[in-house]
């Protein structure tokens, strides 16, 4: 897991036909829309724009260390050429793999390759109907497709992931997606997925994999917590590694629409959040149905990558920091002997940093590294001049302006 610890922060693609539909990437089971009306966003897909060396850049830029793409979505379009299925890149106008050039991007900017693989696959003449289906609540379809073999769809399920996992070299991560058994009509989850058979297969093709938790087997390398931020004790449990995926707008698709996103300084907050937690931050960007991520996203890869460029080693490499509570309205992550004050609010002129006296050696802002004085009373003070603190209280003396930086971070040398 060192790696995986050490980035902290990776990108989530997702990426298919819907964004064509530009309505989130569910669209097809939200209205309800059977394969002769999704097929228009299948016979238009022709991403001329597409240059994943720019989504690479991007994400390195961004301070990101990691990717995860969507190589097939529950609507069961496939990125990339397989053998198994006609529903793919290059049938649609795009006409080629448009998998493989985003790996290559990817690696030569130095990121680690994770895959996305739907366990669902709506498109698929075997995979049964249930809740999430398109078809759901059409009695006539239902009834057609009462025979449907989930075992046949599980074959196949099995092969594209082979394919996937010896086509490109080595994967990183697999994020499988997802399980739902107890849910309701048609629920599946590892006896319709053969999951435990399926883990073996990606083990044996890729040894060094992490793989993700929702295979219905109880655990796997690391949780996955969903568009919330996790507090202590939920996640995690046993020493588990864990990672919060995180949409820039509440949809994972593109969503041409949509206008709840999250400005920069929450995204930022949200990412020390992770980390000052222990766990890592993959942050979502849908790019549109010409191949590019639009401008607002770009503009937010962009103002966490200019704090980033200042601030990545309170993030990358670090963690909690185990027995330290932080001021209110502030976080603490740890990396070795250096202590990262997070500084969410403006205090006036102080902050106290519980049991540290005597403990930090020297302090200092890590945008441009200059000294944060550690305060002491004169001893000629009463009192009346100088706050009182507890005994094991250090005291930061900040100037009264707030670094123009969207989150100021302290950076604390610690004696032990």
């Amino acid at each position: 897991m060192s790696w995986f610890t050490e980035a902290r922060f990776g990108l989530f693609v997702h990426w298919g036909i819907y964004a064509a539909a530009a309505r989130h990437e569910w669209v097809k089971s939200r209205e309800r829309l059977d394969d002769a009306r999704y097929q228009r966003y299948f016979d238009h897909f022709d991403p001329d724009l597409y240059d994943p060396a720019l989504w690479a850049r991007e994400a390195a830029n961004a301070g990101m260390r990691y990717v995860v793409v969507t190589t097939k979505h529950h609507d069961g379009f496939c990125l990339w050429d397989s053998d198994l299925t006609d529903y793919k890149a290059s049938r649609t106008p795009a006409g080629r793999d448009l998998l493989a050039p985003m790996v290559e991007a990817f690696r030569e900017r130095g990121l680690r390759i994770g895959f996305y693989h739907s366990l669902l696959d709506w498109h698929h003449p075997e995979f049964p109907v249930d809740l999430y289906h398109p078809q759901r609540d059409d009695e006539d379809f239902k009834a057609a497709a009462a025979g449907r073999d989930v075992g046949k769809y599980a074959d196949h399920l099995h092969g594209q992931v082979e394919e996937l996992l010896t086509r490109y070299g080595r994967i990183d991560s697999m994020w499988f997606d997802f399980s739902y058994p107890g849910r309701g009509f048609g629920a599946k989850g590892r006896d319709a997925w053969r999951s435990a058979e399926l883990l073996a297969l990606v083990r044996r093709l890729q040894p060094e994999i992490l793989v993700n938790n929702r295979l219905d087997l109880g655990s796997g390398d690391f949780t996955t917590p969903e568009q919330v931020m996790p507090t202590s004790g939920t996640v995690g449990a046993g020493g588990l590694p864990w990672e919060s995926c995180q949409t820039l707008n509440g949809s994972w698709g593109y969503d041409r629409d949509n206008l709840d996103w999250k400005s920069p300084d929450l995204l930022i907050r949200m990412l020390v959040e992770n980390v000052s937690r222990g766990g890592n931050m993959l942050l979502n960007v849908g790019p549109n149905a010409r191949g590019e991520f639009e401008p607002r996203a770009v503009e937010r890869l962009r103002a966490i990558g200019a704090w980033m460029r200042l601030h990545g080693r309170s993030i990358h490499g670090a963690g909690p920091a185990e027995g330290m509570v932080p001021p209110q309205d502030c976080r603490y992550t740890r990396r070795g002997d250096r202590l990262y004050l997070h500084l969410f609010g403006w205090p006036m002129r102080h902050v106290h940093l519980e049991g540290l006296r005597g403990r930090v050696a020297y302090a200092q802002f890590l945008h441009d590294a200059s000294e944060v004085r550690i305060g002491e009373p004169p001893a000629d003070d009463p009192g009346h001049h100088y706050l009182q603190v507890p005994p094991d209280q250090l005291t930061l003396e900040l100037p009264v302006q707030r670094p123009d930086v969207s989150v100021p971070v302290v950076e604390l040398f610690l004696t032990d």
